[in-house]
């Protein structure tokens, strides 16, 4: 394809209102939290797949969106991921992680169990293209295929929570049966596994402290 400019004129907002919609977003996302207790009730499909609709629009390298977002509510499904990432998981926390891993994740109380997997009304399976598959069988190579899906994610999460949903990015490792499970083609590999729901009435959440701005930015 050539490149084909087409305008862009976005409307440009006052300082006022510039300061009040960014003061907003940021006071939801500071409630944000990682959820591993959730309700069964029902969530509106609509705001799922809409935050699924604004993860779609991150930027990719060379606008390749090398992205697949799959929904799963089968409760079998849910059920088969569930069993065979508990299997991965176990083997995990036996060793496989290794002690400084376990140690850096003892703050955060986890283990082999995730009942998520089963609770939460929604799973978003997050694959990554690594590569395109044409018609004809030939490959295409994508580009900041784990920059593009990894925005993308954040985005996702983003959404979710000014929806008012709770989610968790679950990343059983290694994650390959996810990919056999779902029917995914050769293309792509499984880049995460994010539960969307409501928190459960007795949910809890590690206490942590997130990092202040003075921490994380540098001025230049």
């Amino acid at each position: 394809m050539t490149y084909h400019p087409v305008p862009y004129r976005p409307t440009r907002l006052s300082d006022d209102e510039a300061l009040a919609r960014v003061a907003a977003l940021r006071q939801r996302m500071e409630a944000r939290r990682s959820v591993r207790m959730f309700s069964a009730d029902p969530v509106p499909e609509r705001a799922v797949l809409d935050a699924i609709a604004v993860a779609s629009t991150a930027p990719s390298g060379a606008h390749q969106q090398p992205w697949t977002f799959v929904l799963v509510t089968d409760p079998e499904v849910r059920r088969r991921i569930r069993e065979a990432a508990e299997a991965e998981e176990r083997i995990s926390y036996d060793g496989r992680l290794g002690d400084a891993w376990l140690d850096a994740l003892r703050p955060l109380g986890t283990d082999a169990v995730k009942p998520h997997l089963t609770d939460a009304p929604y799973l978003i399976v997050v694959f990554q293209q690594r590569f395109a598959l044409d018609d004809d069988g030939g490959v295409r190579k994508h580009y900041y295929v784990d920059e593009s899906v990894g925005i993308a994610v954040g985005m996702l999460l983003t959404a979710l929570q000014v929806a008012g949903l709770a989610a968790l990015t679950h990343t059983p490792s290694p994650m390959r049966f996810l990919g056999d499970l779902l029917g995914r083609p050769r293309n792509e590999k499984a880049f995460a596994v994010i539960p969307v729901g409501y928190p459960a009435d007795d949910c809890v959440v590690p206490d942590l402290r997130r990092k202040p701005l003075d921490e994380v930015l540098v001025r230049i």
